[in-house]
């Protein structure tokens, strides 16, 4: 089967429009959709798959990729048109060797003896997490991430808020998800992600990891279609002033997991408000590997770089911290 995969960009005049990338052939312009939620909205009321209803497109005009990404033309891979109604949300201690870091980071304010309640979690998952013939897992740790106007595409900043202890960076896959007219989650694929978060937060009290995920989340640049591969290795690299200054390997699909991303999008999706007609989420599956359980402190200016395959173009952003901003709560 061929692999599909999807990038949504900005032509020269502002207007989103949508490329599909077949194998390893040029991306090319889709000429009847003009974003991934649109295109999706049509395959379902077809009854069709993303696949499937691919092979009835009309594909234009080759689609320069690079020139869009220096001219700062590239988009999210799915987006929403109200952004209230994109959910970010994501599950942790999902991958083997998870709960190194974070148990690591929560002992340090634990008596040493006792086991950590990241680890209970992490070993509850790895007993449970991958169930057989569509029995329910352990449920695994939850986070909510933000809405639309949380995410951010390839080659745009990530921007830390200006009360943040920390701006640290977690490569990982996301799977995307519509919601279809009968309120069936349907998984339009996959994407890289960088869980942008707060580790100093978390490691205080393990209670703030709500609050230390509350960031922006950057994705892309593509939407890899189909099944995700069992075994899923990347690279995350941390440049300073164009000099790696941190690097290393990363694992993720189920056969690096804890978790079956089935029992993931079950506890996720078994919320019925998560199942509202017509809404998209983006969820992250987790990580194992990070630059903070390395000791480094990043600093604005500094460069996140996530690469893995089978997705063709790295995902690349720069730590910016946000302007100061106040505010007043009134009675109305």
């Amino acid at each position: 089967m061929a692999r599909l995969s999807f990038v949504q960009y900005r032509l020269v005049s502002g207007s989103v429009a949508l490329a599909a990338v077949v194998d390893d052939h040029p991306p090319r312009r889709v000429a009847e959709f003009g974003s991934t939620y649109e295109f999706a909205r049509w395959a379902e009321q077809r009854g069709a798959g993303l696949a499937e209803a691919a092979t009835t497109l009309d594909l234009g005009e080759t689609v320069d990729i690079d020139e869009v990404l220096r001219d700062g033309r590239l988009l999210p891979p799915i987006h929403h048109p109200d952004p209230a109604h994109l959910y970010v949300t994501g599950t942790g201690l999902t991958h083997l060797g998870s709960a190194e870091g974070r148990d690591a980071m929560h002992r340090a304010a634990a008596d040493a003896s006792t086991q950590t309640d990241s680890m209970r979690m992490f070993l509850m998952g790895l007993e449970g997490g991958k169930p057989k013939n569509g029995a329910i897992g352990s449920q695994p740790e939850w986070f909510y991430k933000g809405n639309g106007d949380c995410v951010a595409s390839s080659g745009t900043p990530l921007v830390s808020p200006v009360f943040a202890q920390d701006a640290g960076e977690e490569p990982e896959i996301a799977g995307v998800y519509l919601i279809g007219h009968d309120g069936s989650p349907l998984r339009l694929g996959f994407c890289l992600a960088n869980d942008f978060s707060d580790h100093v937060m978390e490691k205080a009290n393990y209670l703030w990891l709500s609050h230390s995920k509350l960031r922006p989340v950057s994705l892309g640049p593509e939407l890899l279609t189909g099944t995700l591969p069992e075994d899923v290795r990347g690279k995350i690299k941390i440049l300073r002033d164009n000099v790696v200054i941190w690097e290393k390997a990363f694992l993720s699909g189920e056969a690096n997991m804890s978790h079956s991303i089935a029992n993931l999008e079950h506890h996720h999706f078994k919320y019925e408000i998560f199942r509202k007609p017509g809404d998209v989420h983006v969820h992250v599956f987790g990580t194992a590997t990070f630059s903070f359980s390395s000791g480094l402190k990043t600093l604005p200016g500094d460069v996140f770089e996530i690469e893995a395959s089978p997705f063709r173009w790295p995902l690349r952003n720069e730590l910016r911290l946000a302007e100061p901003t106040t505010f007043e709560i009134r009675s109305l």
